[in-house]
């Protein structure tokens, strides 16, 4: 979903702590790490293979309904008696007036009795005016290669939407990580079409078991930020099928109700408009039956609407009264308008969200309740219909236990159940744990025991305020969220010291703390400005060198305005971008409102203007900056506490939202610098990273260990604690590959792949995306697509390969052993080599691709059999020539390994036409 302007939080009081940043009571804290190794990761029993159908007998959700269904003859009365006016209303959003702060709402029919509709983000967890449960972003779920664990988490998404009064869910996202730059790539999956594909299609059928309405987004090639209104996407037939429209057909059979048209243009004709996409693709081709939704202000003409465009959001600019006034005069057939309007209405049935009895924040009276809602409270925790190793201590505390029990009762469709925050924080714990990758660990430096568990030092910012999520729609302030410092102080118990240094200071120090001198003297760091009331500030700030500073206001009403030199430090943004921060920089640890101006200031006498207006309810507001004298400080205070602990534990960040893309891959600040520091002060330092997507390295040989943490939402602290003390295996892999540096990536260095040359954008690499590119091109990443590290190790052996009963596909099987000493969870993936016959039809294929993969986890010394299903459409191109998928046959390297550049099983197989 991508919108402006994103619903707010309410404001803060001033002086208040944010509900993201609230202390957890210790006990409960360590009750939560000492379950942590329970969480660790789905048996292979739990994990449904990849491509594998869903589970046999699982409960029906209200909206896991077969795809092709006939307008109800509720429906077709409905539509009889609707006027135009009544249609076009259905046809467009508009203002809530209960004002949730969802993303959208539509207006319903009273007098037909058809309630409104509302649409909230919802990537990872619900965007809307209450606390939700903020779930770890979506690519770190992709990292626990697990489509049951997909699963779950749409089950919690979908509930909490339910239970926040909303109808319909913006996500999942499938677009693909094609570039590194990519300013949402935290927000969908990976570089895989496979991967992708299998885990939309497990989400989306969690998420409507709820009774939410799943929108798969954005359809399609919306892979970057960047002029992402405008430009002009063009890829090949074969590229675009094999690439990024595996993830959206897969949605679309796993009975997705909406899809979301993208912004961007596809060979010249925006993706709303797209008739070749919306209609001869999507409903021709695939056999979509539910609505397509505009991204937000992304309807140019009513022309979409014939298109194939359904929903116009958020307003109706072209869906409201020019459309009617269109039907009037001739200029479009009613029978469009009555297409979209049934197609809206069909699904809604489908979803139970036609019944006024929806409305409200809890159940209808009577209504059937689940097992969620009939808690006794004696230690019997929810049971959901995706197995769990669970979460919650015995009624006795002895520790956690495990639960893998279906569910029994299933969330009526016309009733809104009760929000389960302690069910959904347990969820966020386990995704976080599972989707923790470990990259490094040299001479076995983690988990931390011994000395190290001892002895800590803890640097960065997000050691101490949690990073929670990433920025723009995805954004979620949940009831609460531990810090990794607070985690990593109550796991290492009373007996262990473990300090704190910032390291690099993302929300500024007090103006008088910087080498400047002021006159006069300001007093910018806690000012009340009562409603109605002005408050201005008029100086000189004299620098005796040349230095960069960096600028914070940090507000609660309306912004101040700052000059420095006549120039406003904090200008209003173009488009999304006054309204979308970054997770982190988006707010000061306090909650307040947060922007950052930097600037390189000469030796001298600089003038600063202030102005902050109270408004209607007052405000406060902080004016404050780092510069070199600030930065030497806080540098010489982490080297120091590097130096006297045994060991260091340094988090990273990269603050990644929508409506920008990177700039770069390096961390952004001085970072680099605070690790070479660091490290060098304390060669036993372990960087853990809180970043949307990859990052460059030059420091990595000097770490003893890094852990990938990504935006690990409101469990973050927890796990990563769990993982780094051993109390949880690393289960993460990487679902995209990290490259060296920033010119040697699919994107780097043509302009016409990445952002685009004179409004057009060329993928030039066709079907080598992500670690594709890198076998074609032959060029080494820095981590490969797949690579993860355990605590223990494992062994591949005894690879067959035999016709699946699926015609034209394989069963790959192997065996693996722990060869360790301690359990641990792997990820086995299979990869296919390229077909000879599609080679002599001319058709280009990668040199390998995924065609499947296995979790599972292992005690020490066990052995396991496991066979993996690849399916015909994995062993499948797509024909340009005759417009259809062409099983690629012929004999075929099969390849097992722990990632795309650690094959150790080979064999070869022959594909026969069934």
């Amino acid at each position: 979903m991508s919108h402006a302007p994103a619903p707010q939080q309410p404001e803060p009081s001033p002086g208040d702590r944010p509900a993201a940043s609230r202390r957890i009571p210790r006990r409960r804290l360590l009750h939560t790490l000492a379950g942590a190794a329970a969480l660790t990761a789905v048996s292979a029993s739990a994990s449904a293979p990849a491509g594998a159908a869903p589970a046999a007998g699982r409960p029906r959700g209200p909206g896991d309904l077969p795809a092709r269904t006939r307008a109800s003859e509720r429906v077709a009365e409905l539509l009889a008696r609707l006027t135009l006016d009544e249609k076009t209303a259905l046809l467009h959003g508009a203002t809530d007036p209960e004002n949730l702060g969802q993303a959208g709402y539509v207006p319903g029919v009273p007098r037909l009795g058809i309630p409104p509709l509302r649409l909230a983000d919802g990537p990872a967890g619900i965007r809307v005016r209450a606390h939700a449960t903020a779930l770890p972003a979506p690519v770190m779920l992709a990292a626990a290669f697990d489509p049951g664990l997909a699963r779950a988490y749409g089950r919690i998404v979908g509930r909490e939407g339910r239970a926040l009064g909303q109808d319909v869910l913006l996500a999942p996202m499938v677009n693909l990580i094609r570039t590194p730059y990519g300013g949402r790539n935290f927000e969908t999956f990976s570089e895989d079409p496979l991967l992708c594909a299998d885990l939309v299609a497990e989400e989306i059928r969690g998420i409507q078991a709820e009774g939410l309405i799943a929108t798969v987004k954005h359809l399609a090639l919306n892979n970057q930020e960047r002029d992402r209104t405008t430009v002009d996407v063009r890829a090949g037939e074969q590229t675009l099928h094999e690439t990024e429209l595996r993830g959206f057909e897969a949605a679309v059979a796993a009975g997705a109700g909406s899809v979301m048209a993208a912004y961007n243009k596809v060979d010249g004709v925006h993706a709303t408009e797209n008739r070749a996409l919306l209609t001869d693709l999507l409903r021709g081709r695939w056999g979509f039956d539910g609505w397509v939704t505009s991204d937000w202000e992304a309807v140019h003409t009513a022309g979409a609407l014939t298109a194939g465009c359904d929903l116009e959001m958020p307003g109706g600019e072209h869906f409201g009264a020019s459309l009617a006034d269109a039907v009037r005069e001739g200029r479009i057939d009613e029978a469009d308008v009555d297409t979209a309007v049934r197609r809206l209405l069909t699904v809604r049935e489908r979803f139970g969200a036609l019944d006024p009895e929806r409305e409200g924040g809890g159940p209808a009276p009577g209504a059937a309740e689940t097992e969620a809602e009939n808690e006794t409270g004696t230690g019997t925790e929810t049971r959901t219909d995706i197995r769990t190793e669970a979460a919650d201590a015995t009624a006795t505390g002895t520790g956690p236990r495990i639960a893998t029990a279906t569910a029994t009762a299933t969330v009526t469709a016309t009733t809104r159940p009760a929000r389960d925050a302690a069910a959904g924080a347990r969820l966020a714990l386990r995704v976080a744990l599972a989707g923790a990758t470990l990259l490094r660990n040299e001479n076995r430096a983690l988990p931390l025991t011994g000395p190290a568990a001892r002895s800590l030092a803890v640097i960065g910012p997000t050691g101490r305020v949690p990073f929670v999520s990433g920025g723009g729609s995805a954004h979620v302030v949940p009831d609460a969220a531990v810090s990794p410092l607070d985690a990593l102080r109550a796991r290492a118990g009373d007996g262990a010291t473990v300090t704190y240094a910032l390291g690099e200071d993302p929300y500024g120090k007090p103006l008088t703390a910087t080498g400047a001198g002021f006159r006069p003297a300001p007093d910018l760091d806690a000012v009340r400005v009562a409603a109605g009331g002005t408050h201005r500030y008029e100086g000189t700030l004299t620098t005796t060198a040349d230095g960069d500073w960096s600028f914070f206001v940090h507000y609660s009403g309306t912004r101040p305005t700052v000059t420095l030199d006549g120039s406003e430090l904090f200008p209003t943004r173009e488009g999304v971008g006054e309204f979308f921060n970054g997770g982190l920089g988006g707010n000061a640890a306090d909650g307040l409102g947060l922007r950052r101006a930097e600037r390189r200031l000469a030796a001298g006498t600089h003038r600063l203007t202030v102005t902050a207006d109270g408004g209607t309810d007052g405000q406060l507001f902080r004016l404050r900056a780092a510069d070199p004298v600030t930065r030497a400080a806080d540098l010489a205070e982490a080297t120091a506490a590097a130096r006297a602990a045994h060991s260091v534990v340094l988090f990273a960040y990269e603050d990644a939202t929508e409506g920008r893309d990177r700039t770069g891959l390096a961390l952004p600040g001085r970072q680099e610098a605070l690790i070479e520091a660091v490290a060098a002060a304390n060669p036993r330092t372990t960087v853990v990273l809180n970043t949307s997507s990859a990052v460059t390295m030059p420091w990595l040989a000097d770490t003893a260990a890094v852990l990938q943490m990504y935006y690990p939402g409101q469990e973050g602290g927890p796990a990563t604690a769990a993982v780094l003390f051993g109390d949880a295996d690393p289960g993460g892999r990487l679902t995209q590959t990290f490259p060296r540096s920033d010119d040697a990536h699919p994107t780097a260095g043509d302009p016409a792949r990445y952002p685009g040359k004179n409004g057009v954008e060329r993928y030039g690499e066709g079907v080598h995306i992500g670690y594709r590119w890198y076998d074609a091109e032959d060029v080494t990443p820095l981590f490969p697509f797949g690579h993860g590290l355990s605590y223990t190790t494992f062994r591949y052996e005894g690879l067959a390969v035999a016709p699946a009963p699926e015609p034209g596909g394989l069963r790959v099987s192997f065996t693996v052993v722990n060869t360790g000493a301690r359990a641990g969870t792997d990820v086995p993936q299979v990869y296919v080599g390229p077909s000879p016959d599609l080679a002599g039809l001319g058709i280009d294929q990668p040199r390998r691709l995924l065609a499947g993969y296995q979790r599972l986890r292992l005690a020490p010394g066990e052995r396991r059999r496991i066979t993996v299903p690849v399916a015909a459409r994995t062993l499948s191109s797509w024909d340009e020539v005759r417009h259809r998928w062409t099983l690629g046959t012929g004999a075929r390297e099969i390849a097992v390994g722990a990632s795309a550049r650690d094959l150790v099983l080979r064999a070869r197989a022959v594909v026969r036409t069934p």
